[in-house]
């Protein structure tokens, strides 16, 4: 089967949602040139009607896609840099987001708001690195973290074909993922729906984007130790409450690893469930950013901040009593 990258995955759900339907369109910061390689040849194949270079103006131009939504269109937005959610928060959160719900039901507000590079990015400093699906989760606006290529795929498709406002959160650290693939396969994956990456039944790892594949990498490592399950709610809101219950049903023990930091982070709500839902042998762990974290331009800082692999073995042998930590 051929290979598909995760980066190529998006641009080709795009892609094809562009050809299907006439009211989709893409518009961003550079995307004829395609700066961040999600719209690669699109420019060429739809042109400047349906593929729109913007001011550097994320407030103005998010609000315009909310417009067009409500007349009919279905607008795709391009965030090359994911602290730029923190200058449209208003825009999704207070008025695309609630118009549906104010209006009950009469406003339809199709808008999908795609990061390509969410997270760290190697000396991306501060104010690039951010991962902030939590708030958005919190809110109540509908937010995906696909993990594989296929999800990529499948997951955009889902949000841009979906009546409310979506965010695609792709992180930096998936977008290289390359996977076999039948492309004749490749289908819509419906939003609010996890997976068993791997089964097991000694500890569930809840796992998003490219930390799935630290956690299937650790689940291998630790194999002659423990039976590790690794659960992807590919959603963030909506969460797969039912399938991670009965995920942590079968092992008695949960896990998170999360990319985002420790404070109301999505490791915290996961948590939360397990908590009122589950009956739990051992106290859960997370795996985090610290508290408040803002990471560091030095690369090795960087990696310090982030969730490991190493701090993911030291949380599994600890729901297992095998550490002291």
């Amino acid at each position: 089967m051929p290979k598909l990258s995760y980066l190529k995955a998006l641009n080709r759900a795009l892609g094809d949602e562009l050809e299907a339907d006439e009211r989709v369109f893409v518009l961003g910061e550079d995307v004829r040139v395609a700066a961040s390689n999600l719209t690669a040849g699109l420019f060429g194949r739809f042109g400047a009607e349906r593929v729109i270079d913007t001011p550097l103006s994320e407030q103005a131009f998010t609000n315009f896609a909310t417009g067009a939504a409500l007349a009919g269109l279905r607008p795709v937005i391009e965030f090359q840099i994911p602290s730029l959610l923190f200058l449209v928060f208003e825009q999704i959160a207070n008025q695309a987001h609630k118009l549906s719900l104010m209006s009950g039901g009469q406003c339809k507000v199709p808008v999908t708001y795609v990061v390509p590079g969410s997270g760290s990015r190697t000396g991306w400093a501060g104010q690039h690195s951010d991962h902030p699906y939590s708030l958005f989760a919190h809110v109540g606006v509908k937010t995906v973290v696909p993990a594989t290529p296929s999800d990529a795929y499948g997951l955009l498709l889902s949000a841009i074909r979906d009546d409310d406002p979506v965010v695609v959160f792709a992180p930096s650290g998936a977008l290289g993922f390359r996977d076999d693939v039948d492309f004749s396969t490749l289908a819509p994956v419906p939003l609010g729906v996890g997976r068993i990456a791997r089964p097991g039944s000694d500890v569930t790892v809840v796992a998003l984007g490219h930390l799935v594949q630290d956690a299937l990498a650790v689940a291998d490592e630790l194999a002659g130790e423990a039976s590790i399950e690794v659960f992807d709610p590919r959603t963030v809101y909506p969460l797969d409450v039912s399938g991670l219950v009965a995920s942590v049903a079968r092992t008695g023990r949960l896990v998170v690893v999360d990319d985002s930091n420790r404070t109301s982070g999505f490791g915290a709500e996961v948590l939360a469930v397990a908590a009122e839902r589950c009956s739990l042998v051992a106290p859960p762990r997370r795996v985090t950013r610290p508290d408040g974290a803002v990471l560091p331009f030095a690369p090795a800082l960087d990696r310090a901040v982030q969730p490991g692999r190493d701090d993911l073995v030291a949380a599994i042998r600890g729901v297992l009593g095998r550490n002291a930590t």
